[in-house]
């Protein structure tokens, strides 16, 4: 039986990889048990690499970094590609707000990590680590240790730091939503606001009776109008029919009318008259409007559409169709001309079944192309992002060039190309599932080796004073800056508590806290402001990790 033992002890490219399969397999399984409704998930890799490296299982250091150096990178890449599209758009009017305060953590902690530093006599490498930790987040603590990677510094320390306080990490975040809702949270907090969208969708029967656009086409008075809308049906002498940009608008035609929920209002006085009918009702039979005319949703599969405006298919005019809606990724998008299509866009048609069926053939609707990975686009992103880490460039007061490593480059290269890939005709589109096995399978690989790194030593070190300190220091850094940023957008910004509960979650990376929010919190506002917060905080947490070690460094 000695080649069993020597698979998992005997160094070589066999042994690399069972162990690190058994480690991330173990950490997995574990991560499913729930502990007061909570669970470390993929995290508990991490743990289940220290109590590997403790007992004493070790793999060839190249082996090593390689691996760790190339799971984070899929790690990151990943993680780009799926907040890219959102990215930029979370800016907008209540994600600013959000956005603000998730920056008001990240700054608080990194502050008080500096002052902790030099008043506690703890390194300032190590601060980083306990700070990585603290903040549950493993991308900083990958960039920090390729930055002192490049400084000639020794990188176990800060990975100790984080493994001794990543499990109150997740606990202070969960405790610090329990004392917010205890002291400050009143009942009108828990309400479920309604929130106004500029991607929210409105649909309105309306009447012409506006003197100003009798006798006018659509697209003269699509011109007039600041407001963006889409015509679906007309009605004129009792029959219907889909409108063109060409068709012209008489007085009492009836106009089945699709645009942003709050331009309704702009709609009532460029027509002249809205109709009370509620159009927006889940139940209502929108076939039985005309028996000529249907309405189908088909997606965009075609690699050629990939880029380009809707407004180019001409499909209106060509066709005779309507194009009323386009979801993606779960939005309501609202279809206008200028519209740029991406593969995966699921458009409503509304028009004569031959006409859609038409219409399916130009667009695609092959749904099955779309599980297929296109991973030459995904190697390419990779190439970029070490490309771009790599470039050293300087700061003002740095004396050394700064590099965005192996974390930074390809997190900033997965966002871009996430965001305009398809505006270049770049083919960016990734299932869901096939992002999240990307992302979990780059997260077990780096986990498993950090963990198997810093195991050697955990033990030791969290029974040691200085342990202890780390741990202390750790959870203060956890809990502070949350209770801060959490009075301030109650009490003064005056959102509700959901909303903060999730943004607090989103600054700190950490989705543990995320599932307790959700299943204590009714609504969804929890998850949307985790989204809306963790791409820009994710972020920076992982350029100030570097900036803070060469500033303060170099």
């Amino acid at each position: 039986m000695s080649w069993l033992s020597d698979l998992f002890t005997e160094t070589s490219a066999i042994q690399a990889v069972i162990v690190l399969s058994l480690i991330s397999a173990v950490g997995l399984g574990l991560g499913k048990i729930r502990l007061f409704g909570v669970s470390l998930g993929v995290t508990f890799v991490f743990f289940a690499g220290i109590l590997a490296g403790h007992l004493g299982l070790e793999i060839d250091p190249q082996m090593l970094n390689y691996a760790e150096s190339f799971g984070l990178v899929i790690f990151v890449y990943a993680l780009g590609l799926q907040v890219g599209p959102g990215f930029f758009s979370s800016f907008r009017q209540g994600g600013m707000k959000l956005n603000m305060l998730g920056i008001g953590v990240v700054i608080i902690g990194t502050l008080m990590a500096v002052l902790g530093s030099w008043s506690t006599g703890i390194s300032l490498p190590d601060m980083v680590g306990i700070l990585c930790g603290a903040t549950t987040n493993t991308p900083a603590l990958g960039a920090a240790q390729q930055t002192l990677k490049q400084m000639g510094m020794d990188t176990s320390t800060p990975a100790l730091g984080c493994a001794v306080t990543y499990p109150l990490g997740v606990v202070g975040v969960i405790l610090a939503i329990l004392l917010i809702r205890k002291l400050w949270v009143r009942e009108k907090d828990l309400e479920i606001p309604e929130k106004e969208s500029e991607n929210k969708t409105y649909i309105g029967a309306f009447q012409v009776h506006n003197p100003g656009i009798y006798n006018k086409s659509l697209k003269e008075i699509a011109e007039l109008s600041h407001s963006k809308f889409v015509i679906s049906r007309l009605w004129r002498n009792g029959k219907v029919s889909i409108p063109t940009s060409d068709t012209i608008l008489q007085e009492g035609d009836r106009l089945l009318a699709i645009t942003a929920e709050k331009d309704a209002p702009a709609m009532t006085i460029l027509f002249g008259e809205q109709e009370h009918t509620d159009w927006n009702k889940d139940d209502i039979d929108w076939d039985a409007i005309d028996s000529k005319l249907i309405s189908q949703r088909i997606v965009v599969t075609r690699p050629e559409l990939n880029g380009k405006k809707l407004g180019s298919l001409h499909l209106r005019n060509h066709y005779g169709v309507n194009i009323t809606r386009v979801y993606r990724s779960g939005v309501q998008l609202l279809a206008t001309a200028g519209l740029t299509l991406q593969l995966g866009d699921r458009l409503t048609i509304v028009g004569e079944a031959a006409s859609v069926h038409n219409v399916e053939k130009v667009l695609g609707n092959a749904i099955k192309s779309l599980k297929e990975p296109n991973l030459a686009a995904v190697f390419i992103g990779i190439i970029l992002g070490l490309m771009l880490g790599a470039i050293p460039f300087s700061i003002p007061g740095i004396s050394a060039p700064v590099k965005l490593g192996l974390a930074g480059g390809p997190i900033i290269v997965g966002i871009l190309i996430g965001t305009f890939g398809p505006r270049l005709h770049m083919i960016t589109y990734t299932t869901r599932s096939a992002n999240l096995m990307l992302r979990a399978l780059g997260l077990s690989l780096y986990l498993a080796c950090l963990g198997l790194d810093a195991g050697a030593h955990f033990f030791e070190t969290v029974v040691r004073p200085e342990g202890l300190l780390w741990i202390g220091v750790g959870f203060i850094l956890t809990l502070v800056p949350v209770l801060i940023m959490g009075l301030i957008a109650l009490r003064w910004m005056k959102l509700d508590f959901g909303s903060v509960s999730g943004m607090l979650c989103g600054s700190m990376a950490n989705p543990m806290a995320l599932n307790y929010a959700n299943d204590t919190i009714p609504g969804d506002n929890p998850s949307v402001s985790y989204a809306t917060v963790y791409p820009l905080c994710m972020f920076l947490r992982v350029i100030i990790a570097q900036v803070l070690l060469i500033f303060l460094l170099g």
